[in-house]
């Protein structure tokens, strides 16, 4: 007897089911209702409600059954955690499903990073589906480790786990029309592709979204969501850890229109994923703020699939995927139980089980990440590469914003010494430094920042967005030089560096991004590195997040690369002195 024969004979009642979960308080996420009925399961998929036979009964004991929860938008690197331990990490809290786009290694090892991500899914007791990264390099002024063009993702689209494009950040060349930017749109026909359009209005919107380009996560106004819903763009609620906008947005949505909008956390570090949660905080953050409980937990399921187009996920019915959450309270959604295609994978906070061999350290079998490692490639440099000379004493000063990724551009007075222009320590005026790393091209890129308050030696990073350049802050080329050997020699990674010592340090050997280590190691080190660089003067939160930003020429307003300072406005490399 068939699969589908077997099933339409246990859905009928005719054969008996291998689980029923028992009184409780199903979620219907198509009517937004709730009643009290028991659900039937066979072979991983909801075959029925009522009275059933079954192998094994659990009884929910009137506990509110809903779909398992859906991440819309994510970059798994952010976290600096392998796939596996990110998964360990959201399972927990109800999160079945995620989509991710895999952009920051992409960046780095090209269609190998994509694949590596899609292969580490195995064996997971999560849903991974991928959307492809459009921008690859992002932009022509920084050196990336890879490129992908419109036939490199025509085949990576192909892939049963690739669901679309990923945000289409270069929107410029959307609306100009731009020819290599046309052809990777052309190769997604058919399937979705993601938007990345901050502040796009009127008829540059008209042209992005005419494109087929059909949602967007950038929003950061109500006039600016309005528009783009009015449009027919999905909005992608985010609530991050960088970027927040939940708050700002969610008076927007109504009952009229609710089935637009779908959650995404985008970037989601180590210590919001253990003091928050995933996109259970997103629901019950949406809840706190008055949105209806039903509509919150449809937003984060049944919408997001349908976006999607993920057929058999996202709610509680017959032919659906039995990924399944239970949790008290509507209002706290506190996630006890989780299911995942029929089986008990964690309870009370914690995994039941390790699905297969080498989850947790070996996911790729034998090889394991050893594609991803040996990334750092710094070329024949030495200490006299990172000297900057000048005539002028004037140089225009990267200013950071706490708590943004935007920066300013100032014009400041540094030390000059023979020649030689040096940080001005007492005025907050920092080096900068950003050496290219996947080539070994010996590029360097050398200004100065102001606003980490370090009053001697320096921190480095592997993680630099977009291109993961390595980038460096500190007091002295001494310091800033031991910062990038360490780093090279680690194969990536975050360091402190005081007395041309390393104070604290934390290994990214997985294409110097991510490390093997679980959500609640990674956070230890992060806290550990902060203490030290706050023992440095450090007066943010979490410089390391900072650092990585600097190097992003497409966030104005004054950023650097392995290339120059880019004057974001002007989108153009510029001098570090003189106004100019």
């Amino acid at each position: 007897m068939d699969d589908l024969t077997q099933r339409i004979r246990v859905a009928s009642g005719r054969g008996k089911a291998d689980l029923l979960l028992r009184n409780g308080r199903v979620i219907d996420v198509f009517s937004c209702q709730i009643e009290r009925k028991d659900v039937a399961i066979w072979q991983g998929l909801i075959v029925g409600f009522g009275d059933y036979s079954a192998r094994e009964v659990i009884d929910l004991e009137g506990a509110f059954l809903s779909p398992g929860l859906i991440d819309g938008h994510v970059h798994v690197e952010s976290s600096l955690v392998t796939l596996p331990h990110f998964a360990r990490s959201v399972v927990v809290r109800g999160t079945t499903t995620v989509v991710i786009d895999p952009h920051e290694i992409a960046n780095v090892l090209g269609r190998d990073g994509i694949r590596l991500m899609a292969e580490s899914a195995a064996g997971l007791p999560l849903n991974v589906f991928l959307m492809i990264p459009s921008c690859v390099p992002a932009t022509g002024l920084e050196t990336s480790g890879a490129s992908l063009g419109a036939r490199d993702l025509k085949t990576l689209l192909k892939e049963p786990w690739a669901l679309g494009l990923a945000e289409m950040m270069n929107f410029p060349g959307v609306i100009g029309a731009d020819s290599k930017v046309l052809k990777k749109i052309e190769a997604a026909k058919g399937k979705r592709i993601d938007g990345h359009a901050p502040l796009l209005s009127g008829k540059g919107l008209y042209a992005y979204i005419s494109a087929g380009i059909r949602s967007d996560h950038e929003c950061t106004t109500l006039k600016e969501a309005r528009e783009k819903l009015a449009s027919g763009m999905w909005i992608m609620i985010r609530e991050g850890t960088t970027a927040r906008n939940l708050k700002d947005l969610l008076p927007l949505v109504t009952p009229e229109n609710s089935r637009r909008f779908l959650f995404v956390t985008d970037d989601r570090h180590p210590r919001e994923l253990i003091e928050e949660g995933h996109i259970d905080f997103l629901v019950r953050k949406a809840i706190e703020a008055g949105l209806s409980p039903l509509s919150a937990i449809q937003m984060a399921t049944l919408n997001a699939a349908e976006y999607f187009k993920l057929e058999g996920l996202g709610a509680i019915a017959p032919g659906y995927r039995a990924d399944l959450v239970t949790f008290d309270h509507l209002s706290s959604l506190q996630v006890d139980k989780v299911f995942k295609d029929g089986v008990l994978v964690a309870k009370e906070g914690r995994l039941l089980h390790e699905p297969c061999e080498g989850w947790t350290n070996n996911p790729l079998g034998a090889k394991g990440y050893s594609k991803a490692r040996r990334t750092i490639r710094i070329g024949e440099l030495s200490k006299k590469n990172l000297i900057l000379r000048s005539s002028v004493p004037f140089a225009k000063v990267i200013q950071v914003i706490p708590g943004q990724i935007l920066t300013q551009k100032a014009l400041k007075q540094v030390v000059l010494k023979e020649g030689i222009a040096l940080p001005h320590v007492k005025e907050d005026i920092l080096k900068i430094v950003v050496i290219e790393r996947h080539k070994g091209t010996g590029n360097v890129g050398i200004g100065f920042v102001q606003g980490f308050g370090l009053k001697r030696g320096a921190i480095g990073s592997s993680v630099a967005h977009d291109s993961h350049n390595l980038v460096v802050v500190g007091t002295s080329d001494e310091e800033i030089w031991v910062a990038i050997k360490a780093i090279e020699r680690m194969g990536g990674g975050l360091v402190v560096v005081s007395e041309e010592e390393i104070r604290s340090a934390v290994e990214l050997p997985v294409a110097g991004l991510m490390a093997e280590l679980s959500v609640s190691e990674m956070d230890e080190h992060l806290s550990r590195l902060n203490r030290a660089a706050k023992e440095l003067g450090s007066r943010l939160d979490d410089p390391f997040m900072v650092l990585s930003f600097l190097s992003l020429p497409v966030i104005p307003e004054l950023k650097i690369t392995d290339k120059g300072l880019v004057d974001v406005n002007r989108f153009k490399i510029v001098s570090v002195f003189g106004e100019d």
